[in-house]
């Protein structure tokens, strides 16, 4: 930092920065800002040029060796195979080159999509920004588990703690304040006015002007501490790897036997020594991991198009293997829009109307049959709601300040903050009690925030006078047992075990109709009290229980009856009421009427052993806290599931790391949950988990696919020669022949068929093993079987050729030439799917496959038909009758699978019939 920012009151920053601690920068002048101090990025790592990236995809060896063979060719003055070899050569550098350059776009687009997010003022209003957008002057909101996202000098700090441990080394979170220092040279630990980026918000929350960015920041200076993403290969990039490395051996011997006979068989050494290269070139399966690599980047871009946006590339596999989702309640499997419906007070039931956050509702009480508009004990507890809060009440983009405004439409009413929270605000609103209103004479001095292990939030108001008041809120449970008097009938009474066995009676009604249950208490304090919550925190006086209803998402409903159609267990975890629980998870569908669940107070009196037994028979967890997560995490695993495991908050991190595929909340979820997952919900929803599994099982399928085709087609080129020169036959390819198979079919169409569309029926599969071969379920029989066929079926249609011709080794060869390229494009519809025939996945349904087919059989005829080819690949054109052998011979397989498809399909609609 140039200035010693921590030094200066805070009117001196306001006015070095220009900023505003209400209205934030204009847009205008943050545009300005940004143009001039540049982008808030530690600067990266120099990237590959396009130009180093294409000279790249000659570095191969066997590639260099053909182009030294090329040259070779050129001296010796056969320049038309020279020039074609090396123009065989470019193309496929240019598809490799495409394939990698594809590859490199989605991964940084991925990054951008999951690139840290920021909370700002900016003309007086609150709007989520890309961190990278922060200029100096910003105002910054700052919350829990957030990652500070630039060097901040605090405006207000409550209860404010930060993990610093990135910078300085220390495991304690930092305190901090606004209070400037004391002392000339004050270390960057002893900062405690200053939040500094990178640095992680543990407790509490606060506001701060941004004085720094990018590498202007303490992070920036500090090079070394950059944190990059690791982009490493999944673990089935590893084994084919590994796959690749032991096929290139084979190969290179096969070649190597194959020269060798040649060889000893009097065939001229150049051409089997180009041969030998060739077969090697057109063998090695060179393709397999940019397919593979394509294949995974287009499914990341598919799932982030249903608004799953995948940070770690392994968990794109993992998501086929996924055997149980647990999932949070709130605003993943509801619509985390809550609405206050019942309100219980001075012993009596008022129900609320109204949709939403809209603050327009009555207050009824049925029983009386009458509207309720006033009482102490609802004003108080309308008083609690308005301000033991921290979100604000929205009318479109228009901050509600205290003023009621009438709308046309219920949607423009929307809150920034909790939704528990904006359903409060909008109660308190129904009864014409604001916040902005209250707080003209009553001033907030002290909060303690809500987290999900204490499950209460406690403020302190001073009034004009300094009397000082707390107002509490939270779970009902926990709230009874800090109450010890209530608020009943305009008089603050002694709370009797008769007075709470009611409300716990009142609350399990209310759960039972599945509404959040709140319950509301406060306290006026000595004007001596120690504000600490041990202190604060006792004695309170109980005044209402809020129910409200965050209604399940409909496609959640749905996508649970997916996932019991795949296998996939889900599971509910919610800190509520175990029978709100329940009324929502049999809403969902998710359980009947014996199914089990437990609460974090009955798994805590269980042993491990005792709790991994009942895992699998559990579908609910309630009252759980994020500590309970990373024990259901273990004990699933520990039973063999491979475990997805949603979170938002700081505290369920661990569990989030933990899990196999582990999910944060894209709208909701912390920087530091985000960090510790591997796939991030744009829409907090869960029928997105489900959509990314199906994305991931079809992105699995696809690859196994591309192994399929290529590795068959290459069995095919490796035995076609091998077989040839063991039987003493000429040679029934040339190398550039070779070479050509290798470019028309390896190119295109297997990339086409890398990007497929998924089966129909992947949902209705089981879940795969993770430890499961790619060769699993017969797929190495298929690979030999097909290779073989295509093999055989290339050198009889040679043999044919040979006997029809008169041992015309120019029309033999290009039979034989054409019956492989053709072989393999047939080939490539049949791996479409595994399980079910192309005519019933749909030939047309990847058009992109067929295009490719169609340039692939087109570039095969350029090379019969026209005259400058046939010279170059020494080809001559083909009659019918050899087209006839040709086709009967590499499509046969596929015509029988259409004959019998389209003969045996009527019949089995008409079974159906009868049946139904």
């Amino acid at each position: 930092m140039v200035d010693n920012w921590f030094q200066m009151e805070l009117k001196e920053v306001a006015a070095r920065l220009g900023a505003d601690w209400e209205k934030g920068l204009s847009d205008k002048e943050a545009q300005h800002r940004l143009k001039q101090y540049g982008h808030n990025r530690l600067r990266e790592k120099k990237k590959i040029s396009a130009l180093q990236m294409f000279l790249a995809q000659f570095k191969d060896f066997m590639v260099m060796v053909l182009i030294g063979a090329t040259l070779v060719s050129g001296l010796l003055g056969e320049y038309a195979d020279a020039i074609t070899i090396l123009a065989i050569i470019i193309i496929n550098a240019v598809l490799g080159f495409i394939q990698e350059r594809r590859a490199e776009k989605s991964m940084e687009a991925l990054k951008k999509l999951t690139a840290p997010e920021a909370t700002v003022i900016r003309e007086s209003e609150q709007v989520t920004i890309s961190a990278g957008e922060l200029v100096p002057g910003d105002i910054v909101l700052l919350e829990t588990g957030d990652r500070i996202p630039a060097d901040i000098r605090l405006v207000s700090s409550i209860n404010m703690e930060v993990d610093e441990s990135l910078l300085t080394g220390e495991s304690v979170p930092v305190k901090k304040r606004i209070e400037i220092p004391q002392g000339e040279k004050v270390g960057i630990g002893d900062q405690k006015n200053m939040a500094f980026s990178g640095t992680i918000i543990t407790r509490g929350r606060g506001k701060g002007v941004v004085i720094a960015t990018g590498m202007k920041t303490e992070m920036g200076q500090i090079a070394g501490l950059m944190q990059e993403v690791v982009e490493e290969d999944t673990p089935l990039q590893k084994r084919l790897a590994q796959l690749g490395k032991w096929l290139v051996a084979l190969c290179l011997i096969i070649s190597a036997i194959v020269v060798g006979l040649g060889i000893y068989q009097g065939k001229d050494l150049f051409q089997m020594f180009l041969a030998g290269v060739s077969l090697a070139v057109a063998a090695i399966p060179e393709g397999l991991p940019a397919v593979v690599t394509i294949a995974l980047a287009v499914g990341v871009q598919r799932m982030i198009r249903r608004n799953a946006i995948i940070r770690k590339l392994p968990a794109v596999e993992t998501l086929g293997c996924a055997t149980v989702i647990c999932s949070d309640k709130t605003g993943t499997l509801t619509q985390n829009e809550m609405t206050v419906r019942q309100v219980w007070v001075n012993n009596q039931i008022l129900e609320i109307s109204g949709q939403g956050y809209d603050p327009k509702g009555e207050f009824f009480d049925s029983e009386a049959g009458s509207i309720v508009k006033e009482g102490l004990e609802l004003d108080k507890a309308l008083t609690i709601s308005a301000l033991c809060n921290n979100s604000t009440l929205r009318k479109s983009k228009t901050v509600i300040g205290g003023l009621f405004r009438r709308s046309k439409s219920d949607r423009d009413w929307n809150i920034v903050g909790d939704p528990t929270e904006g359903a409060l605000l909008a109660l308190g609103a129904k009864g014409g009690v604001w916040r902005e209103q209250l707080e003209k004479s009553f001033y907030r001095v002290e909060e303690f925030p809500f987290d999900s292990d204490r499950k209460r939030m406690t403020v302190v108001y001073r009034d004009e006078n300094g009397a000082k008041e707390a107002l509490v809120k939270g779970a009902p449970d926990v709230m009874l047992a800090l109450c010890d008097k209530i608020l009943l009938n305009g008089q603050i009474r002694p709370l009797t075990n008769h007075l709470k066995d009611l409300i716990r009676k009142q609350n399990s009604q209310m759960a039972n109709q599945a509404l959040r249950v709140l319950a509301m208490a406060y306290r006026t304090l000595s004007p001596g009290a120690i504000l600490e919550p041990d202190n604060v925190e006792k004695e309170l006086i109980f005044v209402a229980l809020a129910g409200m209803i965050d209604p399940p998402r409909l496609q959640a409903k749905k996508a649970i009856q997916v996932c019991e159609k795949a296998g996939i267990k889900t599971v509910m975890i919610t800190g509520d009421h175990h029978l709100t629980a329940m009324a929502v998870a049999r809403e969902l569908g998710m359980v009947g009427q014996n199914t089990r669940v437990v609460t974090g107070t009955e798994m805590e009196a269980m042993p491990d052993k005792e709790f991994e037994d009942i895992v699998d028979d559990v579908a609910v967890y309630a009252r759980v806290s994020p500590k309970h997560k990373l024990r259901i995490v273990r004990a699933l695993k520990g039973q063999g599931h491979v475990v997805a495991m949603t979170g938002d908050g700081v505290n369920d991190a661990p569990a989030v790391k933990e899990a196999d595929i582990g999910i944060s909340m894209g709208k909701t979820g912390t920087d530091v949950t985000k960090e510790a997952s591997a796939m991030v919900l744009s829409d907090d929803d869960f029928a997105t988990i489900v959509a990314a599994v199906e994305e991931g099982r079809g992105i699995y399928d696809n690859i196994r696919k591309f192994i399929r085709y290529l590795l068959s087609c290459n069995v095919g080129e490796v035995l076609v020669m091998f077989l040839a020169a063991l039987g003493g036959l000429p040679l029934p390819l040339l190398p550039i022949q070779i070479l050509w198979v290798n470019l028309v079919t390896d190119g295109l169409p297997a990339m086409a068929l890398g990007v497929d569309n998924k089966d129909p029926d992947v949902m209705s599969r089981k879940p795969r093993s993770p430890k499961e071969s790619v060769f699993s379920q017969g797929l190495g029989t298929k690979i030999m079987l097909r290779g073989i066929q295509i093999a055989v079926g290339t050198l009889v249609v040679f043999v044919l050729g040979l006997v029809i011709s008169g041992n015309d080794l120019a029309l033999a060869r290009t039979m034989a030439f054409t019956t492989l390229v053709f072989s393999q494009l047939f080939h490539v519809f049949e791996c479409k799917s595994e399980r079910h025939t192309v005519f019933q996945v749909g030939i047309f349904s990847n058009m992109y496959l067929v295009g490719a087919v169609l340039v692939s059989t087109t570039m095969q005829l350029t090379v019969i038909y026209l005259p400058f080819f046939q010279t170059v690949f020494k080809t001559v054109p083909l009659t019918g009758l050899e087209w006839s052998i040709i086709l009967l011979v590499a499509g046969g397989k596929l015509m029988f699978t259409a004959l019998m498809y389209f003969i045996f399909r009527p019949i089995a609609r008409r079974l159906a019939f009868l049946k139904v």
